[in-house]
């Protein structure tokens, strides 16, 4: 891998996913070896809520090399949390909301179908957002589609953010629930952003296409018998195997 290839994040990138990353008491469970740190934006000042989040490129992912240049708690003094609800859709009950349309009308909806027919087989809640920061509801996801509330119980959620930051960094930004990270590990995680996530995949395969893929793996290891992945699954599963 050249150094071209190994982008730090911009304060923008670091700004989308905490904007996003604020509005869940989960912690991030994408965590390459010296990348994690603790976040202390939340909505409110006062608030003493510690959360941990992955920002890292390809190259952490498969280095497990720390690339954030910046000092973090410079860096995020100086960022406010985002509450849009007005960026929200009208309609309730949605799995996948775009933002930014990174994926075809279609392609959004046979994605909602499969995530509910997960949520009802299974009880995993998986939740896409796909958004260019600064256009991020924020805060206001967590009310639509109630999850990552401080005290409670059903912590068996998983939120993509899917945000191209310009063109650097990885594209694919987890939250994951306490309830989920005994099913998929960290490393799981690490090896979904840098099998799917980096630059290089998207420019060869297409955004949509790396969404797809990562939600299919996701759904694929919740689904097996074990419900438990290390390794992400091949792409090109049958759709009886996803539970369609």
């Amino acid at each position: 891998m050249t150094m071209k290839h190994q982008s730090t994040f911009s304060l923008a990138a670091a700004a989308a996913l905490l904007a996003t990353a604020n509005a869940f008491n989960g912690p991030f469970s994408t965590r390459p070896i010296q990348s994690t740190f603790p976040l202390h934006m939340a909505a409110n000042p006062n608030d003493n809520v510690e959360r941990r989040s992955v920002l890292t490129s390809a190259a952490a992912a498969f280095l497990g090399a720390a690339v954030v240049t910046q000092s973090p708690e410079a860096s995020y003094a100086r960022l406010e949390a985002v509450n849009r609800p007005d960026l929200l859709p009208s309609e309730p009950g949605l799995n996948v909301i775009q933002i930014q349309k990174f994926l075809t009308t279609g392609q959004a909806n046979r994605m909602d179908k499969l995530l509910a027919s997960l949520e009802k087989d299974t009880g995993f809640r998986v939740r896409v957002l796909c958004q260019a920061y600064p256009q991020t509801p924020g805060l206001a996801v967590r009310d639509y589609w109630d999850l990552g509330k401080e005290g409670q119980k059903d912590d068996k959620y998983i939120v993509l953010v899917v945000d191209q930051f310009g063109g650097k960094g990885n594209v694919l930004n987890f939250n994951v629930g306490e309830g989920v990270k005994f099913a998929l590990p960290n490393v799981f995680w690490t090896r979904l952003q840098a099998k799917y996530g980096t630059t290089f995949f998207v420019k060869e395969n297409g955004l949509d296409v790396a969404i797809v893929n990562a939600i299919e793996a996701v759904v694929t290891c919740l689904r097996s018998e074990d419900q438990f992945c290390v390794n992400v699954p091949d792409e090109g599963l049958s759709l009886r195997s996803l539970g369609m």
